[in-house]
């Protein structure tokens, strides 16, 4: 049987705030399958964005365990966190996180510099432009872009490295229905081709539209 791509055994994250502590994370046990398409739902201070953070090895775990593609990161250096990133993890944010004064052609191309991806970066971010709905935009700056069109380019740019998980931060908590709905068309797709796609959010018309939903509450995934 082959192990889940991303798997959380035993986790806590523990903060300090000032001589107290704070769980933010306790005793989460998750396991996500090759090609799952998955949302994480909770409100504000349940835990989700720690969670997201742990599996997009941004942070280590206090306690307990956690594998990508079977591989134990849990104790990894800065360094060696920021290669499983660059080789495994896309990232999708709120906020688009773009660079405003460079094309939508170089943003796309911006994770290839951490990469040995470069030599045909331009040839494969102008496909990834085009998949999104782009071709037409590819020497505009952000600015110039409607919200909904940023957030395509900033799948582009999760896309650029090739990674085997789309890792999405409330990506429609800036946009209007229109754009949403278009947002999650482009995840439906991506999930088709066998891409393993996690969503985190607070809505739960986003999260009725992914294949299963994790819910985490104080910490705990309910």
């Amino acid at each position: 049987m082959k192990s889940p791509v991303v798997e959380l055994k035993h986790v806590f994250k523990e903060y300090k705030l000032g001589s107290s502590r704070f769980d933010a994370l306790y005793d989460v046990n998750l396991a996500i399958s090759q090609g799952d398409f998955i949302s994480i739902v909770g409100k504000s201070g349940s835990g989700k964005s720690t969670l997201m953070h742990l599996i997009g090895c941004l942070d280590v775990p206090t306690k307990g365990k956690i594998f990508i593609e079977g591989r134990d990161v849990s104790n990894l250096s800065e360094s060696e966190l920021a290669r499983i990133r660059n080789k495994y993890v896309g990232f999708v944010f709120q906020f688009f996180n773009l660079l405003q004064r460079t094309s939508t052609l170089e943003n796309v191309m911006l994770p290839t510099n951490y990469s040995h991806n470069g030599r045909n970066a331009v040839k494969e971010a102008i496909r990834l432009l085009e998949l999104v709905g782009l071709s037409d935009k590819i020497q505009n700056r952000p600015n110039q872009l409607s919200g909904g069109q940023q957030q395509r380019v900033a799948i582009a740019r999760a896309l650029i490295n090739d990674p085997n998980i789309i890792l999405a931060d409330e990506p429609t908590g800036n946009l209007d229905s229109k754009s949403s709905w278009e947002i999650m068309q482009i995840f439906k797709n991506l999930n088709k081709e066998g891409r393993t796609i996690i969503v985190v959010t607070h809505d739960e018309d986003i999260a009725n539209q992914t294949k299963r939903t994790v819910r985490i509450e104080d910490g705990r995934i309910i």
